[in-house]
């Protein structure tokens, strides 16, 4: 307990599954902790109320993150709080499915837009004051789309990929300052969105078995699996490793 006292830590898309998983790890282990989601306000007051009940201190800010300025907004008020972010965790993505002959360059902007350029945004505005302070950890979400093809998602897959490519070159450049980046890769994880809401039981059955097939492991990842990572790299534990892609998807990428 309390490995992160003293740090605070923003993590974006942080109002449900992963990045709230996330937001709760790190305020169990005494960080101070900035949430972010761009729409669903009841959740993240939600999510906020349950890190107050941890003892620590929390600011949670509805911002998009494709918005330079609104990113800029929600960047200096978390400076104001808490004078400083240590950790960014780049969590918040967009997956919508579109066949690629369908595809509007809007279709492919919205998805790059909060997938790569939502990361760019955050860690140039966190990267300066992590530098100053000698200190700093950025931890990037990729996903298996950036490892595979599949079928209506060419603009996740190039954005996820490029989280990589981005996660690499950044932590060359951030190393001399004790600056750590590192991405972690999740795998099929048992989450719920919106969209399983609209599907009947016999189809959720089927995308389960669908999904279970593809894990040599025979099952999904839970997200605390995958926040358990992310609170490693952020950890003093992890001071030697940067520029990493961690795997965590129960062999999936093993054919």
């Amino acid at each position: 307990m309390n490995s992160l006292k003293g740090r605070t830590a923003l993590v974006t898309g942080s109002g449900r599954n992963i990045g709230k998983s996330i937001a709760l790890m790190y305020a169990q282990e005494g960080a101070n902790v900035i949430i972010n989601n761009k729409s669903n306000i009841d959740e993240l007051n939600a999510t906020a109320q349950e890190i107050k009940d941890l003892g620590v201190e929390v600011l949670a800010i509805q911002a998009d993150i494709s918005n330079e300025h609104e990113v800029e907004s929600m960047i200096n008020s978390g400076l104001e709080k808490f004078g400083t972010i240590d950790i960014l965790v780049n969590n918040a993505a967009l997956r919508p499915g579109t066949p690629f002959i369908d595809m509007e360059y809007s279709d492919w902007k919205k998805v790059t837009g909060i997938d790569l350029d939502g990361a760019f945004l955050c860690s140039k505005l966190c990267v300066p004051g992590m530098i100053a302070n000698g200190w700093g950890r950025i931890i990037n979400i990729a996903g298996l789309m950036a490892l595979e093809g599949h079928e209506g998602y060419t603009h996740v897959s190039a954005s996820k990929m490029g989280l990589v490519g981005f996660t690499r070159s950044l932590a060359k450049e951030l190393a001399p300052h004790n600056v750590l980046v590192n991405c972690v890769s999740p795998g099929t994880i048992d989450t719920t969105g919106p969209r399983h809401s609209q599907m009947t039981k016999e189809e959720l059955e089927e995308l389960a078995a669908r999904r279970y097939a593809r894990v040599p492991l025979g099952r999904l990842a839970t997200v605390e699996e995958i926040s358990s990572v992310c609170l490693f790299l952020a950890s003093e534990g992890a001071g030697y490793m940067t520029g990493q892609t961690m795997h965590v998807n129960g062999a999936a990428d093993c054919r």
